[in-house]
């Protein structure tokens, strides 16, 4: 029996989340007392010098796109892989992507990187509360699947990225980068996005209190 194809299901079920109303407009700039996604790092490819090495340069480029208020584009997406790779070059990939053990297909059509490029600039919907909007980037990252290898590594530097560019610091991500997303679960990517929002009030209260 074929797999069905999960980024078709997940641009279907996409659209029928409150991305504008699951969550409120944080109250920016949040501060955070250290770097959650750089602890991560550390905790999750700390076994691999190179490895590790190769995520905090991206992650310190992804803070100084951040800073620019740059456009969160595909040509973008491309130098993060290269970089957490170490290869010169990093095409949209050519063929389906399977995840999970293979229960998870993810299809290839024509405009499927048009697609990828359409919800890419969906993240700079000021009408949407930032930690939503960041959440919906991870998962299009995660189910679109871009690139061969990678692709779960910069869905963690896109999420961050969208976050910083609006002054948003979390002191912990691992709950949300670790747990398992199901392309065919609009529950939980609406529960993503106030996981996402509590950690960052969470995240800033804990700021507060150490800066008394």
């Amino acid at each position: 029996m074929t797999t069905p194809d999960h980024l078709a299901v997940w641009q279907r079920l996409r659209d029928t989340v409150a991305w504008r109303d699951v969550v409120p407009h944080p109250k920016a700039p949040v501060s955070a007392t250290r770097d959650g996604f750089v602890g991560f790092a550390r905790g999750s490819a700390g076994r691999d010098p190179q490895r590790l090495s190769r995520l905090l340069t991206a992650y310190d480029d992804v803070r100084l796109e951040a800073v620019a208020n740059a456009d969160l584009t595909s040509g973008l997406l491309a130098r993060w892989n290269r970089i957490i790779r170490g290869v010169p070059v990093a095409a949209f990939r050519r063929a389906p992507a399977y995840a999970k053990n293979g229960r998870e297909r993810y299809g290839l059509h024509p405009d499927t990187e048009h697609r990828f490029a359409s919800c890419l600039a969906e993240a700079a919907d000021r009408e949407t509360p930032v930690t939503a909007r960041a959440a919906r980037a991870y998962l299009d990252v995660a189910f679109f699947h871009p690139y061969d290898d990678g692709s779960a590594r910069l869905a963690g530097l896109v999420f961050q990225f969208v976050l910083l560019r609006e002054s948003i610091e979390l002191d912990e991500v691992a709950p949300i980068l670790t747990t398992v997303r199901r392309a065919d679960d609009a529950e939980g990517a609406a529960d993503l996005a106030r996981l996402v929002h509590g950690i960052a009030a969470a995240a800033h209260r804990r700021w507060l209190r150490a800066n008394r």
